[in-house]
C-alpha cells in the first residue's frame, strides 16, 4: 500500500529549497559588489574628472538672459 501524501513536509522541502536559492543569489550579489567595490578604488574620485565641458552642470540652460527658470518666482 503506498503511503498518503505528506503536504507538510512537500511544502517545507519546497520552502527550504526556495530559501537556500534566495540565499545563494544574496550572497553571488554580495559577492559581485565587494569585487566592485575593491576594483574602483580611491583614484577615482568623481565622474567629471575627464575633462569633458559636456559634463557641465545644465540647470539652468532654459533660462533666458534676464528671465527666470521654470517653477522659479522673481
Amino acid at each position: 500500500m503506498a503511503f498518503k501524501p505528506n503536504y507538510n513536509q512537500q511544502r517545507a522541502d519546497r520552502n527550504r529549497a526556495k530559501e537556500q536559492k534566495k540565499q545563494e543569489k544574496l550572497r553571488l550579489k554580495e559577492e559581485a559588489v565587494a569585487q566592485r567595490k575593491a576594483s574602483t578604488g580611491p583614484e577615482t574620485s568623481d565622474d567629471d574628472s575627464d575633462g569633458d565641458p559636456a559634463g557641465e552642470d545644465r540647470s539652468h540652460a532654459d533660462v533666458e538672459p534676464g528671465g527666470t527658470a521654470p517653477g522659479q518666482t522673481s
